[in-house]
């Protein structure tokens, strides 16, 4: 398939791809401009794309910049603070996008006209970037393989305060160019210098089956991120039409623990299937039972068992428990209420409330204080 035909119809990965972004750019938006209106003389947001595409497939149905300047407009904060960039090196793409945008019922309504550019992305735009001091911004890199994706690039934007990054993840264009000498200088942008020789060496010293081999590139990304200062990291997976073999992935990058909360819990429900009411966090279209990437491996059950022994002796809230153990865990809130609720019913904890508060029937607060016995 080549890059122009990827425009000709949507497909139902691309859709949800674009579902997930506009999602979270609704919940990261309110989120942020609560904080704004309250407290800077900036009253802005931005969303900045840099391999925006067309705006629309060859079909008619809307992609990602388009969904995202609809959701602005329908809200009057955001038709009133949002800054938005799209850029792509393709001038064709850029023509049919301009028309995509214009086009857009009441674009007009917002305050900041989108900016619409052409450059190719490289260490410019990094540089760009890393002198300025962003608003918040949510940024979006869906390169079509990887030239121009880099650690520094995203670091260079999520440094700031409020500012959250998602991007396009081709596992398999990255898994092939590895150990190809003619795409040596974007796998090490990539990964970093070092963390690329150190990805290679592994590859070579162990073997690996292919969902290992797997395991082991995406987690040298995120560990790289993590480093570069994106404290919470959290990949999704996209599965072929056959189910059987990985298309790419997306990973959201943020400082922030509610950031990741939000996009865990719009990329749960976006989970082609669940374990014991546990999100796979891929897209599987075959809906085939995968093993997960990370500690994504551990249905219910294993949650309560993990929970007796990390907290072993010690007394905490519902909310304290789940704040401390969910990060690079698949486990959403509901998952920890639930799990919590069967050590009760074992009688295997015990669960105090707070002394004003009656309990309902059936539920688990937030505030609902749980003793772990100790350990023996």
């Amino acid at each position: 398939m080549t890059k122009n035909s990827f425009f000709n119809e949507q497909k139902e990965q691309s859709l949800i791809k674009a579902r997930i972004v506009e999602k979270y750019f609704w919940a990261w938006a309110k989120v942020i401009i609560s904080k704004v209106k309250g407290s800077s003389s900036v009253q802005k947001i931005a969303y900045v794309d840099l391999f925006a595409g067309a705006g629309r497939y060859k079909d008619g149905s809307k992609s990602t910049p388009v969904k995202v300047l609809e959701t602005a407009i329908a809200d009057p904060d955001m038709r009133n603070m949002l800054v938005s960039i799209f850029n792509d090196a393709d001038v064709e793409n850029v023509n049919y996008l301009q028309q995509a945008i214009d086009s857009i019922p009441g674009i007009e309504n917002l305050k900041y006209r989108p900016q619409i550019s052409k450059y190719e992305v490289g260490e410019d735009i990094v540089k760009t970037f890393q002198s300025m001091k962003l608003v918040p911004t949510l940024f979006f890199v869906d390169p079509w393989g990887y030239k121009g994706l880099s650690l520094q690039l995203v670091n260079s934007v999520v440094k700031d305060w409020g500012c959250d990054c998602i991007f396009f993840f081709n596992y398999n264009r990255i898994n092939m160019g590895l150990n190809n000498d003619a795409v040596k200088e974007h796998i090490n942008a990539l990964f970093g210098q070092v963390g690329a020789d150190q990805l290679r060496k592994r590859l070579k010293t162990f073997t690996l089956t292919p969902q290992e081999r797997e395991l082991t590139v995406v987690e040298y990304i995120c560990e790289a991120l993590k480093e570069m200062g994106g404290k919470y990291v959290l990949p999704f997976r996209f599965r072929h039409e056959m189910g059987n073999r990985t298309s790419h992935h997306l990973i959201f990058v943020s400082k922030h623990p509610k950031g990741y909360e939000i996009m865990k819990e719009i990329m749960a429900k976006e989970s082609s299937e669940q374990t014991q009411g546990v999100p796979s966090f891929e897209y599987n279209p075959a809906t085939l039972q995968q093993p997960l990437l990370f500690e994504l491996t551990s249905p219910l059950d294993q949650l309560e068992s993990m929970l007796l022994d990390n907290f072993s002796g010690k007394t905490m809230t519902m909310a304290e428990i789940y704040d401390q153990h969910h990060p690079g865990k698949p486990y959403i809130k509901k998952n920890y209420k639930t799990a919590l609720s069967n050590l009760e019913s074992q009688g295997k904890i015990t669960v105090h409330s707070p002394e004003d508060k009656k309990r309902r029937k059936g539920t688990f607060a937030d505030d609902l204080k749980v003793t772990f016995p100790v350990k023996q």
